[in-house]
């Protein structure tokens, strides 16, 4: 079964910047959309940014000017680049994929297990 691992994540002072990653652990066959939510402590889990298949991006109003999201579809590897970061950006960072297997033909949601960002001085 298809694993997403995420990596990236740690302990940034304010202003500093992180590059998340999220990749699958075993070969698919087309990946969708892939996303990145984050939930801070006390707080519903959010939307931070969105890119399509053809790469059309779109972001919470929160990030938009200081995180990029990107892809590679060779490698299927979505990534979340952080810059400018904020303590209020302090929250566990979770990638989603919709994806299809080789094995099976249906379009599916996957989640990573989560990266802490710690924006703190």
């Amino acid at each position: 079964q298809v694993q997403l691992v995420e990596s990236g994540g740690g302990l940034v002072q304010p202003g500093g910047s992180l590059t998340l990653s999220c990749a699958p652990s075993g070969r698919i066959y087309i990946a969708y959309d892939m996303r990145w939510y984050r939930q801070a402590p006390g707080k519903q889990r959010e939307l931070v940014a969105d890119i399509t298949e053809r790469g059309a991006a779109d972001y919470a109003d929160s990030v938009k000017g200081r995180f990029t999201i990107s892809r590679d579809n060779a490698k299927k590897t979505v990534y979340l680049q952080m810059n400018a970061l904020k303590p209020e950006d302090t929250a566990v960072y979770y990638c989603n994929i919709n994806l299809r297997e080789y094995t099976f033909n249906i379009a599916t949601d996957y989640w990573g297990q989560g990266t802490q960002v710690t924006v703190s001085s």
